[in-house]
């Protein structure tokens, strides 16, 4: 079975493709327009071992915000389009990752049920050209667009590079595990019988 998907949007704020194997190796082509972007969604594709395209034409001559958050929307869309009936899948997913002096917690449900928790305190404003306030709009969307419960805890750390990278990797291990089929499973891993 074939978990492979492309997903678009097209808006006045952003152009937006997104091609996903939840099944890959970690490959990936990035081009957002935000360099420090690009950087995190490299890492969440090679350390969730998915199998990622993303290309983004965004209003970044105003700011990153829209090209951040509408990216991780069609990022939770083709999540959800992935994983289709969500038969035999973990369902749950969580990561405790450190980088350096950063510790980030992430946890998740593929519930069909959209529950966002952020917690992080960031030194720096911005990085790069990114501004730093976006990267709580990114999960937001993310977890908009794949239906899921998403919390994600700052435990420690000081450099805000840091914390921000520490983010996007946990939730990335944290969706491989939750998206893997395990052949216990028959059906949903639900007693409602569906997701």
């Amino acid at each position: 079975m074939s978990r492979f998907v492309r997903c678009e949007r097209d808006t006045r704020e952003t152009e937006i493709v997104v091609e996903l194997n939840l099944d890959g190796t970690g490959e990936y082509d990035i081009d957002t327009g935000i360099g420090f972007f690009d950087h995190m969604l490299e890492g969440f594709a090679r350390h969730g071992l998915f199998d990622l395209t993303v290309s983004v034409h965004g209003d970044t001559h105003v700011d990153a915000h829209h090209t951040v958050e509408d990216t991780g929307i069609v990022l939770g869309q083709a999540f959800l389009e992935a994983l289709g009936d969500k038969e035999g899948i973990s369902r749950f997913g969580y990561f405790v990752l450190p980088m350096d002096d950063a510790l980030v917690l992430a946890s998740l449900d593929f519930s069909g049920r959209t529950f966002f928790s952020f917690e992080a305190e960031f030194a720096a404003e911005r990085l790069g050209a990114m501004e730093t306030e976006t990267v709580r709009e990114f999960f937001m969307g993310l977890a908009s667009g794949a239906q899921m419960n998403l919390h994600i805890r700052q435990l420690a750390g000081e450099n805000t590079h840091h914390i921000v990278e520490a983010m996007f990797k946990a939730v990335a291990k944290s969706m491989d595990m939750a998206s893997q089929i395990d052949g216990r499973i028959d059906g949903v891993l639900s007693t409602k019988g569906v997701l």
